[in-house]
């Protein structure tokens, strides 16, 4: 039976949909042209002025051959051709075809030099169509950014980017695979002195639409960087609202204060590498007592007031189960955990010349992940509840059109691809635990839409907040929400996530939280909003520039800023950068520097005794690594397929060697005999078989 809340609720939901009528119907008489506010030199775009790459299959798109592009990056590393042809020439560019074959999505494309390629993008073309289908459109085009973006074919095109990405280092003190960036396996360091880390910084601020509130540091391992605090006070100090970092998180984990030290700086999120529940499921990685480093981290940025986020590298048949343990994990913990990213795995760096067999045996995609989640923990529904990233895009244009012309940064705009991300929201009780997919509740599709005819129409301030009520109401079904969930819950939420609401100064200015505020306001909020979100990033074998050109994560670098897949994948800027602007060589980083410590080959980390506040799963600590590919005899990282590799070409070897010896002898006894024979005159030589008398049986 609900409570009378959740019927007075419903009633209100009922009114909302009336009154939606009239309010749409006046809203659309003479509406206002978007104005153009000061972090765009263009106008906001209405809805119908969004345009679309090329949607549904099959389709043709503008893919790379993955080894003409291996074969180019050694001629430009090695100076037989100029960085240049990046610029002016298509690099190993090829065509390639999306098609639905065997109830799968399937990129396919063909090089008439290395012949046939082809992989897997989606394993439910239901859940692949629906992401495609509910895509909003493109944001803003890039402008006022030739000096920045300017990479040829891969050139970043549309939007203002989500979070800016710095790598402030190529060291690491680990040696795992996967890896993007091959840390520790290049005979050079690459490391930014401080005043290309505020250049870096700088310039991004000065493209429009203006570089969005977000920057990320991240490596090799930042925190190595003797300037990582530094760099984060200084993004605060410049304007970006958001600092986070991308961290293996063994230096927090080792120093409590360092973490005090890094949240006083300005940092507010830790994207936190997180394989798995368990030092088994993380084995892979060659820490012996990873979980544990995990586990302290997490404990010590809480403590400082820093949100983690555990990012899992999902490798199909090396820890795809981990999926609902990961965000059991998360729903046992929803004061320290407020955000989950997992990334299936992208194939470059280490894993960039992977074999065909494994490859096909660890691609895991978008969709695995949905049905992943759905089959392990039971929550949501494909495609009623995962939606792809860029879908809130409908909702930053709301919350530019109510922050008005005088806004000095745009809102959060995720305006990527429909194929390279995807997310579900849920809400959780803090107190109760319990946990439903606020698409579950709320007609997400519809609401979009309805606040796209507010956005359209361009009111001012007061008559768009009023447009998003109705709409949020009348799509709103307060019996599917939680027990203890009230619509007023749902508008703080979404008031707090666009700035409705927000602090204002005695001038009408908004404040930003301070650092306590936020804390406060995280702790105390009942209720935990938990994004599980796929972010899918491209490799060789299923690149798109259609997917490059949208990209909503650039790295700053000192040739421009450059997409994540462009700079990681594609044609390789990564390795063509830092070699160009490599801080030292290897030996000469050593003699100047010394050696950081590196733990790999199941080396511990020492830590304290282990000190934490999470709720753990027994059953899930207790799970051995999943042995998936071992009782297949497909191995598990690049490392062991180039040591099998090596294994076998030595017993091919071997062979090859034993067969050609037999040979040898073989052909020398035959010239002999045949030398007796014609050249001394020798008889051939007849052999009598003894007579044997046969037997009873034998007849």
């Amino acid at each position: 039976m609900h409570t009378s809340t959740k019927y007075f609720e419903k009633a209100l939901a009922i009114a909302a949909n009336g009154a939606w009528f009239v309010f749409k119907r006046v809203n659309n008489v003479w509406p206002n042209q978007s104005f153009t506010p000061t972090w765009s030199d263009r106008p906001l775009l209405k809805s119908w002025e969004k345009t679309k790459p090329p949607l549904g299959w099959p389709r043709q798109t503008d893919s790379l051959c993955p080894v003409c592009v291996r074969e180019a990056r050694e001629e430009i590393l090695g100076g037989k051709k100029d960085l240049s042809v990046l610029l002016n020439d298509r690099v190993g560019e090829i065509k390639a075809t999306i098609l639905e074959r065997d109830g799968k999505i399937l990129m396919v494309k063909d090089c008439p030099t290395h012949g046939h390629f082809e992989d897997v993008m989606s394993i439910d073309p239901e859940f692949f169509r629906h992401l495609e289908e509910v895509f909003p459109g493109r944001d803003i085009r890039a402008h006022r950014d030739e000096a920045l973006h300017n990479h040829g074919n891969s050139s970043i095109q549309y939007g203002r980017g989500a979070v800016l990405t710095i790598d402030l280092t190529n060291r690491c003190n680990m040696m795992c695979d996967p890896c993007f960036m091959d840390a520790n396996q290049i005979g050079f360091v690459h490391e930014l002195n401080w005043e290309e880390i505020k250049q870096l910084l700088d310039n991004a601020i000065s493209i429009r639409p203006r570089r969005q509130l977000s920057v990320q540091f991240s490596g090799g391992e930042p925190t190595l960087s003797p300037h990582f605090l530094d760099a984060v006070r200084y993004a605060r100090k410049v304007g970006y609202e958001v600092v986070q970092v991308a961290t293996n998180g063994i230096e927090f984990a080792k120093r409590p204060e360092f973490a005090r030290s890094a949240a006083e700086a300005g940092l507010r999120y830790a994207y936190l590498q997180f394989d798995g529940v368990g030092n088994g499921p993380n084995s892979h990685r060659g820490v012996g007592n990873l979980f544990d480093v995990k586990l302290q981290a997490i404990e010590n940025l809480f403590n400082a007031g820093v949100s983690i986020v555990p990012v899992i590298t999902i490798v199909n048949g090396v820890n795809n189960e981990q999926v609902g343990r990961v965000i059991r994990f998360a729903l046992d913990n929803p004061k320290k955990i407020v955000f989950l990213s997992f990334q299936p795995v992208s194939f470059t760096g280490r894993d960039e010349e992977i074999s065909d067999e494994r490859r096909q045996a660890q691609r895991y995609t978008l969709s695995h992940l949905a049905h992943d989640v759905k089959r392990q923990t039971g929550l949501g529904e494909p495609v009623r509840d995962w939606f792809p990233i860029s879908f809130m895009s409908t909702f930053s244009d709301w919350g530019d059109l109510v922050r008005g012309p005088e806004s000095q940064w745009g809102q959060l705009a995720c305006g990527c691809h429909p194929n390279c991300g995807t997310g579900i929201a849920l809400i959780i009780d803090k107190f109760t635990g319990e946990a439903a997919p606020m698409t579950a509740f709320l007609r997400a599709e519809r609401f979009a839409k309805d606040l796209a005819h507010v956005n359209d129409a361009a009111r001012g301030p007061m008559l768009s907040i009023l447009g998003m009520t109705l709409a949020l109401l009348r799509n709103y079904d307060p019996f599917m929400s939680p027990t203890h969930f009230r619509l007023i819950d749902l508008l703080r939420k979404f008031g707090k996530k666009f700035g409705v609401g927000a602090r204002r100064t005695s001038l009408g200015k908004q404040r930003a939280e301070t650092l306590a505020e936020a804390v406060r306001r995280r702790r105390t909020d009942r209720w935990n909003f938990l994004f599980i979100a796929g972010m899918w990033f491209q490799d060789l074998f299923n690149y798109d520039f259609r997917r490059t050109e949208m990209c909503i994560i650039p790295y700053a670098t000192q040739e421009g800023e450059i997409s994540f897949c462009a700079y990681n994948t594609g044609v390789g800027w990564r390795q063509i950068v830092e070699k160009m602007h490599m801080t030292a060589t290897l030996m000469k980083w050593h003699e100047e520097h010394g050696r950081h410590e590196i733990f790999a080959g199941g080396k511990s980390v020492p830590l304290p005794p282990i000190q934490h506040s999470l709720v753990l799963d027994p059953d899930a600590i207790a799970t051995p690594a999943q042995m998936d590919l071992d009782s297949a005899s497909i191995p598990r990282t690049a490392r062991e397929e180039k040591f099998f590799a090596a294994s076998r070409d030595r017993e091919l070897k071997r062979q090859a060697v034993t067969l050609s010896t037999i040979e040898d002898e073989t052909y020398h006894l035959e010239m002999a005999r045949l030398y007796r024979q014609h050249v001394l005159g020798e008889k051939p030589t007849i052999q009598i078989q003894p007579l044997r008398r046969t037997t009873k049986a034998e007849r």
